[in-house]
């Protein structure tokens, strides 16, 4: 599916349940708010996005603790998590994703290799409560190609949350 349809899509589901989101960027560096406010109207639905590319960047903008970071690593679910919640609390939105990773072509290690990415999705239901939901997966390819998978792969992977 081409990156405007899944976007199209994530629109059509916000827009029927008169939610907002808002997004939290890191590896990524802004391509997912990029591809979501492509679509015109795009402010009907979408709140606000943050490009939390340092680490105190995720602390300030976010609320990311520091100590999450330092025992877990900026790639790791934990910190996808709180990037989402402190993208949802920050905001205002009812949903929000969060995206951290390493794209390379240099930062990997052996536990986290180049193309590994952290996944964060959170969902606010109407008693306030969030919901959030993590994963992380490991893409092939040069830098340009991992950001575009894992873009694709956040949008599609919400527009089938928000389905369920």
């Amino acid at each position: 599916m081409h990156i405007l349809d899944t976007v199209k899509t994530l629109a059509e589901i916000l827009l029927a349940k008169d939610w907002k989101m808002a997004a939290a960027e890191s590896c990524t560096g802004g391509i997912v708010c990029a591809s979501l406010t492509e679509l015109a109207g795009s402010s009907e639905w979408f709140e606000r996005g943050y490009i939390t590319y340092s680490n105190q960047a995720k602390e300030e903008c976010l609320g990311v603790p520091s100590t999450l970071i330092e025992s877990h690593g900026a790639v790791s679910e934990q910190v996808a998590k709180a990037m989402a919640e402190g993208a949802l609390s920050h905001s205002g939105a009812n949903t929000a994703i969060a995206i951290t990773g390493t794209a390379g072509p240099t930062g990997g290690s052996k536990n986290k290799p180049i193309g590994t990415v952290c996944f964060g999705w959170a969902i606010q239901n109407d008693a306030g409560e969030n919901r959030v939901l993590t994963k992380t997966v490991f893409f092939n390819g040069d830098r340009q190609s991992i950001r575009e998978q894992a873009r694709l792969y956040i949008l599609s992977e919400f527009a089938k949350l928000l389905e369920d």
